[in-house]
Formats: structure tokens, C-alpha cells, sequence
């Protein structure tokens, strides 16, 4: 029929799933514009998380994510942002696990396509459309300062900053992003966006730790400095580790006194353990490499890199 020619349902097929130890599931996802798309559906006792990609790769070439090593390919249409939640629903949804909640953390910088992304969060959340919670919708930026005014304006989903270090030269270094929008331009758009009324967020700051290069005591002490006047949470994340990073996760017990300083400090904060580590399905570990070169390391201030050799 005219209808089956000229219609489509899908933007992307589903094409295999991979199923972690701990029941987290990597799904790939196929788009008709070509590409691998990764989704991660992670169940819990009290909630089911998708974790979805808004590009296939990213710019931004954080050191410790395997997705930068893609590079950038294309950002995500919103249909190929949506159908990752809808696809995942109609294959996995059942009366034990029906997901909850959407957090855009998978493969890309959701600021970097920024319409796209605002768009399919404004249709989650719609009443009319796919009536999910604005509560548990939630777009992570790995700093992209100039672009937080807007989300605060036009999209009522939760925010996420991807923070992973207390100072410049170690943001530098690990986030090159922190170039363009160093910590302190950083804060002072969340400060003022915080606190220009309107739509009220309570931020999330997440936090990998990696061993020797962001668990210092000191480190604990800059991070309630810089959030103080910012209404937030903590969100404290084990590194995972890859082939592809030199860098090691801290020890468990390590993390826990890293929470324990935060939270004397007067910090909201919550250490968050690996999903799906053992399917490359886990925070930082997304991605299909060899599409294009990988972009360059860059150089470690010297100081950590004598650190990172005696911690490999």
C-alpha cells in the first residue's frame, strides 16, 4: 500500500542485545541513516533506568571515556533519540521491570545537540505524548556553560554536570571542554541560572574517581567550594576501566572516605557502583571504534603523569 511505502514506524531497529552478570542490557540499536546506536537498560529493586545516546561518538574527547575514542560521526535526530525509550519499552517493559526513568548519559554531549535533545525531552515529558515525569528525566553536560540558560528556559528535565575534577589544569587535561568554559565560567552559569526563578533545579554533579587524580582529600574540599551556592547533589561514579585509558578506579573503601569528607563538609552525596561493566555497558564504556582516527591524547600536567605511572 501507498502507507507501507511512504511511512515509517521505526527510525532505528533493534539488532542485539548484550546481557551483563548483574541484568543490565546493552542494546544496539541500527538507524536507516547507517551507524550503531548503544543503549543501556539497567534494572533495579525500586526503578528501571534507560541510559540513552543523543550522538553517535562525541567532540569532546574526555580521557577517561571510551566513546571519545569514536570521535564525532553525526549528531542523533529526535526520532532516533525517542525510539531508543520506545523500542526499549516495547521489547523489555513487563509487570517487573517498566522503565522509569530516562537519563541522556550514553554516547555523545546532549549540549552539543542541543534542539534535538530538548525536543525529545519536551515529548517524554509531554502529558499528551509519552507522559513520563519531567522528575525522572535527566540531560548530562560535560560543561557546556554556555547553553545552560537555555535548558533551564526551555526544558523542565532534570540536570546533570559532568564535573570529574577540582581544578582547572586537572579539568584541562581529562575534560578539554574545561578550555572553553573553565570551572569558575562554569559555576557562575549554574549560580545564575539557579537563581534566575523560573524552573527551580536541584543539579546533579557527577564525579568519576580516578586513582591519584581526583580522590584527594583536597579535592573533596574544592568540590563543597564549588557548589555551594549552587542548589545540588554529589553523585560520586567508579571508573570503568578499557583498553583505551591509562587511568584505574580508586578502591572502594577509598571512595567511602572520599563520601564521608563530602558529607561532614555538609554535601548531599551518593557513590554510585558499575552496572554492567563485564558488556562494556557500564558509565564511560560505550561506543564502536575504527569509523574514524581517534583523536589524540593530551598531555597530562606533570605532576600526574608521574602519578599515573606509579598507579598502572
Amino acid at each position: 500500500s501507498k502507507l507501507e511505502r511512504t511511512s515509517v514506524l521505526d527510525e532505528i531497529s533493534l539488532t542485539s542485545v548484550h546481557e551483563s552478570r548483574d541484568g543490565t542490557k546493552k542494546l544496539l540499536f541500527e538507524p536507516r541513516q547507517g551507524g550503531r546506536i548503544e543503549s543501556v537498560w539497567i534494572p533495579s529493586e525500586d526503578r528501571t533506568t534507560l541510559c540513552v545516546s543523543s550522538q553517535l561518538g562525541c567532540a569532546l574527547n574526555c580521557q577517561f571515556c571510551y566513546t571519545a575514542k569514536m570521535g564525532f560521526l553525526r549528531n542523533l535526530i529526535t526520532s532516533e533519540i525517542l525510539d531508543q525509550t520506545i523500542l526499549a519499552k516495547r521489547h523489555f517493559d513487563s509487570d517487573r521491570h517498566r522503565i522509569s526513568n530516562i537519563v541522556f548519559m550514553g554516547m555523545g554531549e546532549p549540549f552539543k545537540n542541543f534542539d534535538n535533545v530538548i525536543r525529545a525531552c519536551n515529548i517524554l515529558t509531554s502529558k499528551a505524548e509519552m507522559n513520563m515525569s519531567h522528575k525522572k528525566v535527566t540531560v548530562s553536560t560535560s560543561g557546556v556553560a554556555s547553553q545552560i540558560p537555555r535548558f533551564f528556559n526551555e526544558c523542565r528535565a532534570n540536570l546533570a554536570v559532568s564535573l570529574n575534577a577540582t581544578t582547572d589544569e586537572v579539568r584541562n587535561w581529562i575534560m578539554p571542554i574545561n578550555r572553553k568554559y573553565p570551572l569558575g565560567v562554569l559555576m557562575k552559569a549554574l549560580e545564575d541560572a539557579a537563581s534566575s526563578g523560573g524552573n527551580k533545579k536541584r543539579v546533579t554533579f557527577e564525579y568519576v574517581l580516578l586513582a591519584g587524580m581526583n580522590d584527594a582529600d583536597e579535592d573533596a574540599i574544592r568540590i563543597a567550594r564549588l557548589t555551594k551556592n549552587i542548589p545540588s547533589k554529589v553523585n560520586l561514579i567508579q571508573f570503568n576501566p578499557h583498553e583505551k585509558s591509562e587511568f584505574r578506579p580508586v578502591p572502594n573503601e577509598r571512595a567511602l572516605q572520599f563520601q564521608g569528607i563530602l558529607e561532614e563538609l555538609g554535601v548531599s552525596t551518593t557513590y554510585r557502583s558499575s552496572r554492567g561493566p563485564d558488556e562494556m555497558a557500564a558509565c564511560g564504556q560505550l561506543g564502536l571504534l575504527g569509523q574514524r582516527p581517534e583523536p589524540p591524547r593530551t598531555r597530562a600536567p606533570p605532576e600526574f603523569a608521574r602519578k599515573l605511572q606509579l598507579v598502572q
